[in-house]
């Protein structure tokens, strides 16, 4: 009677937390954007070793890859072509790219996929969100949820290359005064494929909440630590022919920690009105530490001068604050949501010499001001007809000051020369039409947004090895239908995002493996997006999508810097296509559930030839590959709870192939030659992990 009495209260928590607090920056049912929504149960039956991005593997024009060659580490993905700093990502509605490079770099979250109650992953851009705006895709992840009993969840996984993944999970449930409590931890290890590609992590994942009567309280803390090998380099393709698994970075260690702490409070203040506000505090610190040989010591600060073997780290940390608030109204033909967010970051980042007495060789420090506001509306004049219409305002000020860490190498005449202040103002616009018949939807919506270039972008435009950097905006049309049917579901998109001033990378990386970009006048990716799955069998269900598209830059020039970083030479190559944006991508799934608690999927995922440069050139090209995988699992009932057993095979047919990779460039004007090096990131052979799982 006690857990009957508390049914409503979950149904209100379910509403509430799931929908409420991240109903800011989520797609409804005919909200008119390109997206999926992922499961609960669908993360929870994922690959243990996969990281969030690779766990979404299978979802419409989403390419993966790992660092390492596995799925713990350093993993990033595409969607559309569009990479990691162009995809905007929030947990609980708060942004979690880094205010300075847009980047989220995976491996300081470990084990997102045990701890998420849901994921949804928009394409193109989508709707208004915090922080950086998603400049060709979102992914809005939710780690609300509130069950009635309470629960224990065991879990130890144990795989290839020497991974292990334990983790435990407990709920006291919802109480009758309406507390409620969740605890999760996880720690993960593996020697990873490539050579020193091991990692080491740990997160801790804690919730206190409390359920009234129209209102919500809710504590979260999330926290990640890793300590993982240098996998950024990748392995040069000549070295890769001779040992695949090569790693000249080996003995170079990447370490950092981030806590996350969120206050959230729902209240309902009337029919269909609800206000939301979350307080979010974000801290980031660690190093990158590196063992360099023959190395000239006046480079790091060290007096004396001279040659010698050197030991240093290159640290970092950081504070983001943010507040947001949202109120939403839901009744009759209209919906309005309407919010504010505020961010203020502080970024710090030093050099330190261990094996010589020195000051740090270099110190800048970052801030960042970003505040935005928006009003969406829905307003449905027939049952049959919505009309949406969103605009947003954002205002970002950053500046930076100090010397890099290059500064002493190239001279040191000007400590200031990082020395950068600059405010944007961006006006984002949004609109669209979906109507509904029977089985059938329809919409169609257009989009504008605006991005301001990252922290490395800027750093080498001052440093004078790239062409002006200028903020880019894009112009996002999509047209949709989509198929409901008793045994059949199926949808189609066509889509163009048609931009201006795109920051694209040059195939360089950073000294810390960032990708440096430089603006390209007109660029656009057009394409169609189709999908279906059909289960003709309640046993039996097939599922599979594809993404045919062009990704293509109008006229292109790239300027190669000089040996000694003084200037640039350009070089003109006309209408080319996007570097690592692949014109076909696709997926088929076979799934089997022959008996209750019984799970059998077979999948597999093609991704076309992709480039390392803007260039086009075919000595700088990324092969087409094909990669399949199976999972197999059981739930057993017994007396405690509910015993599960999982297996999964990566890589099923044993591809021995790379998937991304990047190029360097320098010019040497004595000579007139341009010197090209590649690297690449080779991605393990056939290999396996196996779950166990206990529930009570």
């Amino acid at each position: 009677m006690a857990a009957l009495s508390m049914l409503p209260i979950c149904a209100f928590a379910q509403e509430r937390l799931d929908s409420a607090v991240v109903s800011a920056t989520r797609a409804g049912v005919n909200t008119p954007v390109a997206y999926e929504n992922v499961g609960r149960e669908t993360l929870r039956q994922a690959n243990p070793m996969n990281s969030l991005p690779m766990a979404l593997t299978l979802l419409p024009s989403v390419v993966t890859y790992n660092e390492g060659g596995t799925g713990l580490g350093n993993s990033a993905m595409t969607i559309r072509g569009s990479k990691g700093s162009q995809i905007n990502v929030t947990l609980n509605g708060i942004t979690l790219n880094d205010a300075e490079s847009q980047e989220v770099f995976w491996v300081n979250i470990p084990s997102l996929t045990a701890l998420l109650s849901g994921v949804q992953v928009q394409r193109g851009l989508g709707t208004s969100a915090s922080g950086a705006g998603a400049f060709g895709a979102s992914i809005n992840m939710n780690t609300a949820f509130v069950q009635a009993d309470p629960s224990v969840v065991l879990e130890e996984s144990i795989g290839s290359y020497g991974t292990v993944i334990s983790s435990a999970a407990i709920s006291s449930g919802l109480t009758r005064r309406g507390i409620y409590a969740n605890l999760a931890w996880n720690v993960g290890r593996t020697d990873g494929y490539i050579y020193g590609a091991d990692v080491n992590a740990t997160s801790l994942f804690a919730v206190l909440g409390w359920l009234g009567a129209g209102q919500s309280l809710r504590l979260t803390y999330l926290m990640g630590d890793q300590r993982s090998g240098i996998t950024w380099d990748g392995i040069d393709l000549e070295q890769y022919a001779q040992d695949r698994r090569y790693n000249g970075a080996v003995g170079n260690t990447d370490n950092y920690g981030q806590h996350h702490l969120q206050l959230n409070y729902t209240r309902t203040l009337g029919p269909g009105l609800t206000w939301t506000n979350t307080v979010n505090y974000t801290r980031g610190d660690g190093y990158d530490e590196y063992h360099k040989r023959n190395k000239k010591l006046a480079n790091y600060g060290v007096a004396g001068g001279g040659r010698a073997d050197i030991h240093y780290r290159k640290r970092m940390d950081n504070d983001l604050w943010v507040l947001s608030s949202n109120l939403r109204f839901k009744g009759g033909q209209w919906d309005f949501t309407g919010g504010v967010n505020a961010g203020y970051y502080r970024g710090a980042h030093w050099g330190e010499v261990l094996s010589h007495p020195s000051d740090a060789w270099y110190d800048n420090q970052g801030r960042k001001w970003d505040a935005s506001a928006f009003l969406r509306a829905e307003w449905r004049p027939l049952d049959w007809l919505t009309a949406y219409a969103e605009a947003q305002y954002r205002f970002i000020h950053y500046r930076f000051w100090g010397v890099d860490d290059d500064w002493l190498e190239y001279g040191g005449q000007d400590a200031d020369r990082l020395d950068y202040t600059r405010p944007w103002n961006f006006f984002n616009p949004r609109a669209g039409v979906t109507a509904q018949w029977g089985r059938h939807k329809v919409y169609a919506s257009a989009a504008i947004g605006h991005r301001e270039p990252g922290r490395s972008d800027i750093k080498e435009n001052i440093k004078g090895t790239g062409a002006p950097i200028s903020p880019e905006a894009m112009l996002d049309l999509e047209l949709g239908w989509h198929f409901t049917g008793e045994r059949l579901e199926a949808s189609a998109g066509l889509y163009a995002m048609e931009y201006r001033d795109m920051l694209l990378e040059t195939g360089r990386l950073s000294d810390s493996g960032y990708a440096i970009k430089e603006n390209v006048p007109r660029a656009w990716r057009r394409g169609i997006e189709v999908q279906a799955a059909w289960q003709p069998l309640r046993w039996l269900r097939l599922d599979g999508n594809a993404t045919f598209s062009l990704n293509e830059i109008a006229e292109y020039t790239a300027y190669v810097p000089f040996d000694d970083y003084s200037a640039t030479h350009p070089v003109h190559y006309g209408r080319t296509t996007m570097l690592m944006s692949p014109g076909i991508i696709a997926m088929a799934r076979l799934q089997l559930t022959p008996w209750k608690g019984s799970v059998l999927s077979l999948d597999g995922k093609y991704v076309g030839k992709q480039f390392l440069d803007n260039s086009m050139r075919e000595s700088l090209a990324v092969p087409t590959y094909f990669i399949a995988g199976l999972s197999l699992g059981q739930e057993f009932p017994i007396r405690m709870g509910i015993l599960s057993l999982s297996a999964h095979v990566n890589n099923l047919l044993n591809n021995l192939y790379y998937a991304a990779g990047w190029r360097w460039e320098s010019y040497d004007p004595n000579t007139d030659t341009v010197s090209t090096g590649v690297g690449v990131y080779p991605q393990a052979p056939r290999n396996f992990m196996l779950k166990i799982r206990l529930s009570f």
